[in-house]
């Protein structure tokens, strides 16, 4: 049976609650101050050419950023054999804002796959998304970012740690693993400098629906939260928008 919050008097509710929102004013004081040191972090310049397929064709790194200062990579998990992408990132993407908003702060956002560029469109008009999406597939960028593991191609390196770290964690198939990943560049003039990456539950800074569920008492009812008690049994997997309904 599914537990439910303690009820309380609304004094009570009052107490609790204004204790716990100075809590969230401290977290809240607590990342303003992790965002400006993390606008404090070196930077190092993209020397290397690089061609993805874009919509326009043949596109370099510079390309991306369509003219812009800034520009946020989102690396969507979508192996070249594959006939769809992958339903976490297809989840996550469902999140992006409107671009005209990012884009009057300078900042451009594109999705990086390595499925070719035909795929690549079939997926984009199944789900409805309108985003810039390019292919990687004849380059190296995803290896030397790191959003596909393949020894044979590029060190081994996820989410800041080495390959005999990953496989003491349970990962032993580097041969075109998909990871997800952003990387966020900065542009001066025709330089083109690497400013910051993030993997993992990181990509989350998209996901608005679990910022949602976060803010409810049943919270994003995954197996891991506490309480433990708060989910269905089993827990509702994350689906592509089109298939919710269909098992």
């Amino acid at each position: 049976m599914m537990a439910l919050p303690k009820i309380v008097s609304r004094e009570e509710w009052l107490t609790t609650h204004h204790e716990f929102q100075l809590k969230e004013r401290e977290t809240m004081k607590a990342r303003d101050a992790l965002n400006a040191a993390r606008r404090e972090l070196p930077m190092v310049e993209i020397d290397k050419e690089y061609v993805l397929d874009g919509p326009s064709g043949k596109a370099s790194l510079l390309d991306l950023f369509e003219g812009r200062r800034q520009l946020i990579v989102y690396h969507f998990m979508f192996h070249p054999d594959w006939d769809a992408g992958c339903p976490a990132c297809s989840f996550l993407v469902d999140h992006f804002p409107h671009f005209a908003h990012l884009n009057q702060r300078d900042t451009t956002v594109a999705v990086v796959s390595r499925a070719p560029l035909a795929k690549l469109r079939a997926y984009r008009e199944r789900m409805g998304w309108d985003f810039t999406w390019y292919s990687s597939g004849n380059s190296e960028f995803n290896y030397d970012f790191h959003a596909t593991l393949d020894d044979e191609k590029a060190p081994v390196w996820y989410n800041f740690k080495d390959r005999e770290t990953l496989m003491k964690e349970g990962l032993t198939e580097f041969k075109g693993m998909e990871v997800p990943a952003v990387s966020v560049f900065l542009r001066d003039g025709d330089r083109v400098f690497h400013t910051y990456s993030t993997y993992a539950r990181g990509t989350e800074v998209f996901d608005s629906t679990f910022h949602l569920l976060d803010l409810t008492a049943l919270g994003r009812q995954e197996e891991w939260e506490e309480p433990h008690d708060r989910y269905t049994d089993p827990v509702r997997p994350i689906r592509r928008h089109d298939e919710y309904g269909s098992e």
